[in-house]
């Protein structure tokens, strides 16, 4: 009699048990459906709870690092990086269950505190800083415009990294070809965690007998023509078909040529414009 009231009061127990636990997963959820989007993935910097139902010992509080992984006991690195909540905890799931740890296990996240629902724009912006995402589907075109777009410094293309299915992610945009060229499809979306960076404009050099003598950008497909122009043109003493163009090779080497004035303009090129012979 006395066993079975106590098998009763077991079963009642672990019911009870589980009842709370899937009550208190709801109230979790209940209480953060409207902070996050829909589609959040996990990214650096995120602060999560990662609970193990009736494994009290594999409960950990971890920080997700800027590769996008968390220590985790008995399975070690884990990938989470780009992964949604719930990916992420059959990721786990699966790792103790694949590894003999734990029969069935139910795994639940708790996320804490949020860093990876921003994204980092850095380099020639006009405001360069972290931005929250707060809507969904935000893509490249929209950050830039939240930074203020690209400075007069800075280059025509972006560099779009991250992580993506817990893999690292890199992306070379132009952003002119985005709307010119109609490229709409590298137009992407960026996920929590991004770093959009854009360098500095390519440039080149003129220096003798020019009017502006100096560092200029190099605009989409300039010519030396062009180039010259940019400089101010010749000095009265100088002369536009006594240009030499100073050019570093592939091997590093610095050649010396002497260029026509319909010659396309490269990054870091020299112009030196030379006294007229009469």
């Amino acid at each position: 009699m006395t066993t079975s009231i106590n098998f009763r009061i077991g079963i009642f127990s672990n019911f009870l048990r589980a009842s709370i636990f899937g009550f208190a997963l709801m109230l979790f959820s209940l209480a953060h459906a409207q902070e996050l989007p829909p589609d959040y993935r996990l990214g650096s910097g995120d602060t999560i709870r990662v609970q193990v139902f009736q494994n009290p010992d594999l409960t950990v509080e971890a920080r997700v690092s800027e590769s996008g992984t968390i220590s985790y006991p008995l399975i070690g690195s884990v990938a989470l990086g780009g992964l949604s909540i719930a990916a992420a905890e059959k990721k786990i799931a699966d790792a103790l269950q694949s590894g003999g740890f734990v029969r069935q296990p139910q795994v639940n996240i708790v996320l804490g505190q949020i860093r990876g629902n921003q994204i980092a724009v850095l380099g020639h912006v006009t405001r360069p800083g972290r931005f929250a995402l707060e809507t969904a589907n935000i893509r490249v075109s929209d950050v830039l415009a939240l930074a203020g777009g690209i400075a007069a410094t800075g280059a025509d293309t972006v560099i779009l990294s991250g992580m993506r299915q817990g893999k690292p992610f890199r992306k070379v945009i132009d952003v002119p070809a985005l709307f010119v060229e109609d490229k709409l499809e590298d137009n992407v979306v960026v996920l929590p965690g991004d770093t959009l960076y854009t360098p500095k404009a390519p440039a080149f050099y003129i220096y003798g007998e020019a009017q502006r003598n100096g560092s200029h950008r190099i605009e989409r497909g300039m010519t030396v023509m062009q180039g010259l122009a940019t400089g101010g043109g010749p000095t009265q003493r100088g002369s536009e078909s006594r240009l030499r163009l100073y050019r570093k090779s592939a091997g590093g080497a610095i050649e010396l040529i002497t260029p026509t004035l319909t010659d396309a303009l490269q990054a870091e090129d020299v112009i030196y414009v030379r006294e007229s012979l009469f």
